[in-house]
């Protein structure tokens, strides 16, 4: 897949990418701050995103040394190499949000942040937090 973008009035470059992925700022992380591991909650779900060492910026917008959060829910992390699938396990946040609201099911959930570029496409190395292991009543 090739991603071209154009600038549009402003002074950015414009830019082709062929899922090349852009490199993590040294030393950056992502967790969960909220919910706990193992906490118990109740439906819906606040989750609450930390980050250290990059920025957040929105989807499309292409700064070095930033990206946006993805919430990976009861399933392992995606293909590190293409964009973030965006479907009812992958979750998106492409407007540079550090929270969410979502509705869970009663029972045991995991939740996983991985971040990613302008593109969606995890850094190299991928910036992903612990999982962080729930029950919902």
């Amino acid at each position: 897949m090739t991603w071209v973008l154009q600038g549009c009035g402003g002074d950015r470059p414009a830019i082709e990418e062929d899922n090349q992925r852009t490199s993590s700022a040294p030393g950056a992380v992502v967790f969960i701050i909220s919910p706990k591991n193992s906490e118990i909650v109740n439906s819906p779900v606040t989750v609450k995103f930390g980050i250290s060492g990059i920025t957040v910026a929105p989807a499309g917008e292409i700064m070095e040394n930033s990206g946006h959060h993805h919430l990976i829910i009861d399933t392992g992390l995606p293909d590190m190499t293409g964009p973030v699938p965006n479907d009812e396990q992958h979750y998106h946040f492409g407007k540079g949000q550090t929270e969410a609201s979502i509705e869970l099911t009663p029972g045991t959930h995991t939740l996983q942040l991985v971040l990613g570029d302008w593109a969606h496409i995890p850094h190299d190395p991928p910036v992903v937090s612990n999982i962080v292991t729930i029950t919902v009543e």
